[in-house]
């Protein structure tokens, strides 16, 4: 923020492909030194201390140290002895960017790619099919987390997690025909439609999420989920896959309202509208109709990117957090916002211009001349913690993305 608290207008910094390019690289070195590894918005609950004060280890209070160290602009995570740590979904992140990164020949990523698998392989979750022998390749998180009604143990495998690391493995198979990655992401389609799909007469059909339990309809989960299941089936067949894809696709579309929006999820504690939980329903909806070669869902995209491209975004280039409220601005909505806005390109060109808007926005006032982007600005202080999944990961994605679409005018 300029000294009056004002904040830095996007035009500080020109784009062009090579600035962003120089970013980009600069980024992944920071990466790199971190060995990929670090700390997150919502790892709390990893704290050494749990296990020396038990009273701290409940309910109420592993709710109140996760929301304390989230909204803190200062950093604790030492002195509680939260160790740094690597997380299968930031792992895939960077490996759908090396991916990217590759195909631009902007880096001998070869070498690294290799490297996320094996890490990949390495941080699978361990998960057997109701006490069978049929042991499925899943993902969890790196930290226990603590929902309002529920606690998530640390590796316990969810929907949103696997979803992602699929989702890089195929792309790994796609681009390197690697058979291996191609077999694990198979086996995480089948744990989704065996363990989380779920039924509830003829419209309802969703998908579990954060546990096979879970009876919560959430509709990024459902999107993302039912997206992998249709594009693990346009590889491998399987009926049964392209039945629960459909199911939980039609239901969750079923569910926007007639302005373009979606609530996060049906319950009446998800109520909420938000900006890169909307990006995600966007991107997956519009996968599931180019696997499918469908336009079954081509209105549901055009009136949900309408909503976004006019509810999210401040004429600045900051991205809002809410439709209806700007703060925080979040490093993860300028990451998706820059994803969601090169996808639909073709709906609409001065998108992909105020996705150049967005990162120029985000390096004149979240970035740190380190090489990592910093976590929230708030309306009188930053955030500035680093935070390897939620800030790192995702913004690296975002920039190959934004190169990659790039180049096609070059």
């Amino acid at each position: 923020m300029a000294e009056d608290g004002s904040f830095e207008m996007a035009q500080t910094f020109d784009f062009s492909f090579e600035t962003v390019k120089a970013v980009t690289l600069k980024l992944l070195a920071y990466c790199k030194q971190n060995a990929f590894s670090g700390h997150d918005p919502y790892d709390a609950l990893n704290s050494k201390l749990l296990a020396y004060f038990s009273v701290l280890n409940r309910r109420f209070p592993r709710l109140a140290l996760t929301q304390f160290l989230k909204r803190s602009p200062l950093n604790f995570r030492h002195l509680l002895l939260i160790p740094k740590t690597e997380n299968p979904k930031a792992i895939a992140l960077f490996l759908m960017a090396f991916l990217r990164l590759r195909e631009l020949r902007l880096l001998d990523a070869d070498p690294l790619i290799h490297l996320l698998i094996e890490k990949l392989i390495n941080l699978r979750s361990l998960h057997e099919s109701n006490g069978s022998n049929n042991s499925y390749w899943c993902w969890g998180y790196s930290f226990p987390w603590q929902t309002r009604t529920i606690f998530v143990p640390r590796g316990a495998p969810n929907l949103v997690c696997t979803t992602f690391v699929a989702n890089a493995l195929l792309e790994a198979y796609e681009t390197l025909g690697e058979i291996r990655c191609l077999d694990m992401a198979a086996s995480a389609a089948r744990y989704i439609v065996d363990e989380l799909y779920w039924t509830d007469g003829e419209s309802t059909a969703s998908l579990s999420y954060p546990t096979p339990s879970s009876r919560a309809r959430t509709h990024n989960a459902n999107f993302m989920g039912a997206a992998l299941l249709h594009r693990v089936y346009n590889h491998c067949g399987g009926e049964k896959l392209l039945h629960s894809s459909m199911r939980v696709a039609r239901y969750s579309a079923s569910q926007q309202h007639e302005d373009g929006s979606w609530h996060y999820g049906d319950h009446s504690t998800q109520r909420w509208i938000d900006n890169f939980h909307t990006g995600y329903n966007l991107c997956a909806l519009n996968d599931i109709g180019r696997y499918a070669e469908t336009s079954e869902f081509e209105s549901y995209v055009r009136r949900g990117f309408a909503f976004y491209r006019h509810n999210f975004f401040r004429e600045d280039g900051a991205p809002k957090y809410y439709h209806n409220r700007v703060f925080p601005i979040d490093i993860h909505c300028v990451a998706q916002s820059i994803i969601t806005l090169t996808v639909f390109r073709n709906l609409d060109e001065t998108g992909f211009n105020l996705a150049h808007t967005v990162f120029r926005w985000a390096m004149a006032n979240m970035w740190d001349d380190e090489g990592y982007f910093f976590y929230q600005a708030l309306p009188l202080i930053k955030i500035r913690t680093s935070y390897m999944r939620w800030s790192q990961a995702w913004m690296l994605l975002a920039l190959s993305a934004l190169l990659q679409e790039s180049s096609k005018n070059s």
